[in-house]
């Protein structure tokens, strides 16, 4: 539809501008031109990347900045001071061309305001009714954040797997994150979701050699709740980076206490510590005796058998558990005194992490 638009602009310029001038495909392949014989033709030279005016091969190029995914540059025959200005006339009324195009058009554009609560809840079903868009099919938002910075598309693996368009979207949103509006069926459960997740992981991983952490929110049945699922998905990757730093998949469904201490206020936490620590710091506790303490944790609280996973003598074990109390005034061994321990010590990492919150 693009290339539509574009062709239908050049017809209505082209007796003004006295110059040959179209627009060009990321491929470098003329979609629309002021000579209709040249569209399809490979115009030789490499698109802009940049919103820079350059000149190549004998042209002025100029990046239409307007679309996601695929982008769209400007040319115009010649390297002279005129052809550098109309370039720029020209990319500017192609991008507003496209962005009126989409924002009224486009279903993408219209998921991406909702989650970003750019238009208001009043307008979603009447915009919805326009774009006969179905508001009442569930959906789950996936947030996939790529986190080596490199040049791969991550947009552009994700319409390849996901190429239903009506259905299932990929949006944009900066340079590192990609969002997955997926259609869910009511048969599909939270584990599907991560399954899928997880599939989409490993993609990444495995092809194209790319570390990325994916974050989910939870299904919404109705299309004004996207918002609230993205922000949960949000939520799940910084709580992840928190708490839960070797996971790749982090759920806004399972992330069960360590959601309450991120939103906990950081003086409350502080309090909190102060309170269970009377007698001495956590930074008293060194990092072989916190190592201890974790692999406790993960043994159910049973001596016998951290002891045996430590390759320790159950009296070491019982010695260091001693030296705890004696530390902090807490014995591990008790239930109450473990619970309050294993949330003092998620409260000191959430202080340590200082995260960004949405």
């Amino acid at each position: 539809m693009s290339s539509r638009l574009f062709q239908s602009f050049i017809h209505q310029m082209k007796d003004v501008v006295d110059k040959p001038f179209g627009v060009i495909d990321s491929a470098g392949t003329i979609v629309a031109c002021s000579e209709l014989g040249r569209i399809g033709e490979s115009l030789g030279i490499e698109p802009v990347a940049s919103t820079e005016t350059v000149t190549d091969g004998g042209y002025t190029l100029k990046l239409i900045s307007a679309s996601q995914g695929e982008n769209y540059t400007v040319f115009v025959d010649g390297v002279d001071a005129s052809s550098g200005k109309l370039a720029s006339i020209i990319s500017i009324s192609f991008s507003n061309i496209k962005n009126y195009y989409d924002e009224k058009y486009d279903k993408s554009s219209l998921i991406k305001n909702i989650i970003l609560d750019n238009i208001l809840p009043g307008d979603i079903y009447l915009k919805a009714r326009e774009l006969y868009f179905n508001s009442d099919v569930s959906r789950t938002v996936i947030i996939v954040r790529n986190l080596d910075h490199n040049d791969l598309s991550v947009y552009d693996v994700l319409q390849n797997l996901f190429p239903d368009k009506n259905k299932d979207f990929i949006i944009s949103i900066n340079e590192t994150d990609v969002v997955l509006v997926k259609e869910t069926g009511y048969d599909i459960g939270p584990r599907d979701i991560e399954n899928l997740a997880s599939s989409i992981a490993d993609t990444l991983s495995g092809e194209f050699y790319v570390h990325a952490v994916i974050g989910i929110g939870t299904t919404v049945s109705n299309i004004k709740d996207l918002a609230r699922s993205f922000k949960e998905a949000q939520t799940a990757l910084e709580v992840g980076k928190v708490f839960d730093t070797e996971k790749t998949i982090v759920s806004y469904d399972n992330l069960g206490i360590a959601r309450l201490i991120y939103q906990l206020p950081t003086t409350l936490c502080e309090t909190f510590l102060h309170e269970v620590f009377k007698r001495g710091s956590i930074d008293n506790l060194d990092q072989e005796t916190l190592f201890t303490i974790q692999r406790f944790f993960e043994n159910n609280l049973n001596v016998s058998e951290t002891s045996r996973k430590l390759f320790v003598h159950r009296n070491t074990l019982v010695y260091r558990l001693e030296k705890i109390k004696k530390i902090t005034g807490l014995d591990l061994r008790q239930f109450d005194h473990a619970i309050i321990f294993k949330i003092a010590l998620m409260v000191d990492k959430y202080l340590r992490s200082n995260p960004v919150k949405y």
